[in-house]
C-alpha cells in the first residue's frame, strides 16, 4: 500500500508498506479521507513534536518513522478475532487518542490523561496511507447523514467541544475566540450553538476573519491594526469576555486573550506551543482572571458526530483544498506553512481522485 511517511524534520516520503493486518481486538480500516492537522504540521516543520521518542505501542519498530494522519474517515474491510461491535463495510472515525483503560485517569474516562497517552498517527501508524490499524475501542460508527469529508472533521471538532467545555462558557456569555484556524472556527460555532450570546474572533489573517464571518461570527477584530481589548471592551460596555479561548498557543495570542478577558473571566488555552512563553501573574490575580487548558478530548465524540449531522457546525467553508496522498508535501504541507492566509483545512485522499462534497446549507 502506499503511505506517507515521517522519518524526521521536513523529511517525509510517500512509500510502497506491506499492507497491515488486524489484531484480535483491532480492525482493518481503508482511509477514505484524512485532514491535515495542525500537529502534523508541528512534527513536519520541527518535529518530532509529539512524537515520543519511543514507540510503547509499536515496540516492533527500531527505526524512527510513523505514518502521521489522526482527522479521518473511513471503511471498515477486515476485522480481529475477536471484533463485535463492526462488520465489513461499514463507516467510521476514530478516537485518535490511545489509552491503556486501566490506570488511575482510564477509569476515571479521563482517557486523555492516560499514564501511557499515545495518539494514533503519532504513536502508531495513521491515516495518511491506504489502510490502517485502529483499536475497536477507538472507533465510532459514522451515520449516512455523515458524509466522507464531514466525518474527518470529528476529531477536530471533538477538540472543539471539549475546549468549550473546558473553559466553563454558559448560556449567554460573551465569548472571545483567539485564532481562526481549523480549531478556532469550530469552537467559535461550537460556542453559537452552544448557546453564547455574543463571539468575538481575534484574527490577523484578512481570509479566515471573512470565513469567520461567513460561520456566524458576532464580530471580528484585526489586531493588526486595531487593540482587541479596547474594541472589545467597548462592544461590551467596559465588561469584556466572560471566556475567551487561545487556539492558538504562543506568547501573543495568550495576551490577546488575558487583555479580551474580563474580571472573574476565564482563559482556556487549546493551542499548542513550540516554545515557552511568559504569564503575567499579576494582572491575572489582580482580576481574578482563571486559566484552564483543553488536551483533546475525554467523550465528545458522540456529540460532534450529532453536531455534524444535525447540521450545527459547517465544515465547507473550512476546506481550503482537497489532494491526493502523492501531493501531500507539494500541495498540502507546503501550502499550510508558506500560506496560512489561503489554507485552512486540507483533506487528503489516498484511493480516487478527490470528489467535492457540499454539506447542505443550515
Amino acid at each position: 500500500m502506499k503511505a506517507m511517511v515521517w522519518y524526521g524534520k521536513k523529511d517525509i516520503k510517500i512509500n510502497d508498506m506491506p499492507e497491515p493486518s488486524p489484531g484480535p481486538e483491532q480492525v482493518k480500516v481503508k482511509i477514505k479521507v484524512c485532514g491535515i492537522c495542525g500537529s502534523d504540521l508541528h512534527e513536519y516543520n520541527h518535529g518530532p513534536v509529539l512524537i515520543p521518542h519511543n514507540f510503547i505501542y509499536m515496540p516492533e519498530r527500531k527505526e524512527k518513522y510513523v505514518v502521521l494522519g489522526h482527522e479521518f474517515s473511513a471503511e471498515v474491510v477486515e476485522t480481529g478475532s475477536k471484533g463485535t461491535r463492526f462488520k465489513t463495510g461499514d463507516r467510521v472515525t476514530a478516537y485518535a487518542h490511545i489509552f491503556c483503560g486501566n490506570c488511575y485517569y482510564c477509569k476515571k474516562g479521563q482517557h486523555n490523561l492516560c499514564h501511557s497517552l499515545g495518539n494514533i498517527g503519532l504513536s502508531t501508524d495513521g491515516g495518511f496511507a491506504e489502510y490502517s490499524i485502529v483499536n475497536e475501542k477507538s472507533l465510532y460508527h459514522l451515520p449516512d447523514t455523515v458524509n466522507d469529508d464531514m466525518g474527518a472533521f470529528t476529531e477536530p471538532l471533538a477538540v472543539a467541544i471539549r475546549a468549550v467545555k473546558r473553559s466553563g462558557m454558559k448560556i449567554g456569555d460573551t465569548v472571545a475566540v483567539v485564532g481562526a484556524g481549523p480549531i478556532g472556527q469550530l469552537v467559535m460555532m461550537v460556542c453559537l450553538a452552544s448557546g453564547a450570546d455574543n463571539v468575538f474572533v481575534i484574527e490577523p489573517m484578512k481570509t479566515r476573519r471573512k470565513i469567520a464571518e461567513k460561520n456566524g461570527a458576532s464580530f471580528v477584530v484585526d489586531p493588526g491594526k486595531s487593540d482587541p481589548g479596547k474594541v472589545i471592551a467597548e462592544l461590551t460596555s467596559g465588561l469584556r469576555a466572560d471566556v475567551s479561548i487561545d487556539c492558538v498557543g504562543n506568547q501573543s495570542a495568550f495576551e490577546t486573550a488575558v487583555k479580551v478577558t474580563g474580571k472573574r473571566g476565564r482563559i482556556c488555552i487549546v493551542g499548542i506551543s513550540v516554545k515557552p512563553f511568559k504569564v503575567m501573574f499579576n494582572r491575572l490575580l489582580a482580576q481574578e482572571k482563571e486559566i484552564t487548558f483543553s488536551n483533546g478530548y475525554e467523550d465528545e465524540f458522540s456529540t460532534a458526530i450529532s453536531m455534524l449531522s444535525n447540521k450545527k457546525v459547517y465544515i465547507e467553508n473550512l476546506i481550503s483544498a482537497r489532494i491526493n496522498l502523492k501531493d501531500i508535501v507539494k500541495k498540502g504541507f507546503k501550502p499550510l506553512t508558506e500560506d496560512p492566509e489561503k489554507n485552512i483545512k486540507i483533506l487528503v485522499y489516498p484511493f480516487a481522485p478527490p470528489i467535492k462534497h457540499h454539506q447542505e446549507k443550515q
